[in-house]
């Protein structure tokens, strides 16, 4: 029998978070989160989306054993000013019985009827940057910081569940040896002349901070059109500022400006964590962090995790300024291979910007939907 219980105690927090260092404990290819950074996720006290958010985290038990976990989810500012009557779920994982996974899917399913939603949308997180998308193709690559793991079995029981896709992600790899600066270089000099537009380079943090506030006010207007897309508040903006920036490479981080310094274009690129997140297996303290900051200077890999274009700009090549400002950091950090983060399918723009990379699509990931 399968009982399922709310998450209230903090010994259940850790219980929830914990569950997959159980369940993949055997699995290579997981890469584990940090622990005390999940914990905080689901802190009504320290993650201001819970301003315009809710979450109730469930753990299912069998024979008085943790066997699988859910977190619903509604985001109040989807719901009620886009009009997307949208039961999200997210953070679900399971051990390969189908009835675990049934009894924690109908208790979301009751959460969204009992608020008048309309239809449940998962695994996703409260918002765009948060990590998406049920792994279908690519069990044999690691998972990295920003995405989740699962095994194949997954898929199956949302089917069972009679769930259908909703998204198609991609996630892609290139190596950096192939790219040929030519392809960008000359073009990037005629934008720039063309449009009156600049690069901003950075080698402290400090000196990105000013600018970050401004960025996230372009993400919000670059990404507004996309399916799910989520505006990121005020207060989320200085809660992510806080959280993350600090982890990225200065130099990692490129902004693109108009003649009168407005913002106009941003990326950020991460380095690849995996070593010395399967090292530190979820723990950041007492040697963890060290070993990230060991990583963080030595990686031979990097995610491009954000990238971003004015609409007004957008089609006109203004990503070639931004490659042509990472190629030569690259080239001194011995830079061996490159990432994408997961992309819709469907996203033609996108795509188009990577076409001369020729990346080779190593895993797929969907969202799946039910009708309520």
């Amino acid at each position: 029998m399968i009982t399922i219980k709310e998450v209230n105690t903090k010994a259940d927090y850790k219980l929830f978070v914990k569950f997959p260092f159980t369940l993949y404990k055997d699995c290579e290819n997981w890469i584990p989160p940090i622990i005390s950074q999940e914990l905080e996720v689901f802190d009504k006290t320290k993650n201001p989306v819970f301003n315009d958010a809710e979450a109730k985290l469930l753990l299912a038990y069998k024979d008085n054993k943790v066997v699988g976990r859910i977190a619903a989810i509604i985001n109040w500012l989807e719901v009620n000013k886009q009009g997307e009557k949208k039961m999200r779920f997210g953070w679900f994982d399971f051990i390969d019985d189908k009835t675990v996974s049934k009894a924690l899917i109908e208790e979301v399913i009751k959460i969204g009827q009992q608020n008048n939603l309309e239809f449940v949308e998962g695994p996703v997180g409260f918002s765009n940057l948060d990590k998406v998308g049920v792994l279908t193709e690519g069990f044999d690559y690691p998972n990295d910081m920003i995405t989740w793991y699962n095994y194949p079995y997954y898929a199956s029981h949302y089917e069972a569940l009679g769930f259908n896709i909703e998204k198609t992600y991609i996630e892609s790899s290139f190596k950096f040896s192939s790219v040929d600066p030519k392809s960008f270089g000359k073009i990037q000099d005629l934008i720039k002349r063309r449009y009156g537009l600049k690069p901003l380079n950075f080698t402290k943090t400090k000196d990105i901070m000013p600018y970050v506030d401004k960025m996230f006010d372009l993400f919000n207007l670059t990404y507004a059109k996309l399916s799910s897309f989520v505006e990121i508040t005020d207060i989320q903006k200085d809660y992510f500022k806080k959280k993350y920036i600090g982890f990225i490479n200065p130099e990692y981080i490129k902004f693109v400006v108009d003649k009168d310094d407005n913002l106009i274009a941003f990326a950020i690129v991460m380095p690849r964590f995996n070593k010395a997140l399967k090292a530190m297996n979820g723990k950041l303290f007492p040697f963890g962090f060290l070993k990230l900051l060991k990583e963080k200077k030595t990686s031979k890999s990097v995610n491009f995790y954000l990238i971003g274009v004015h609409p007004e700009y957008q089609n006109k090549g203004v990503h070639a300024i931004i490659f042509n400002e990472y190629y030569p950091i690259f080239q001194a950090r011995g830079i061996e291979d490159c990432y994408r983060t997961p992309e819709l399918e469907n996203n033609e723009a996108i795509q188009k910007i990577w076409k001369n990379f020729n990346p080779t699509i190593i895993k797929r990931r969907s969202t799946y939907r039910k009708d309520l």
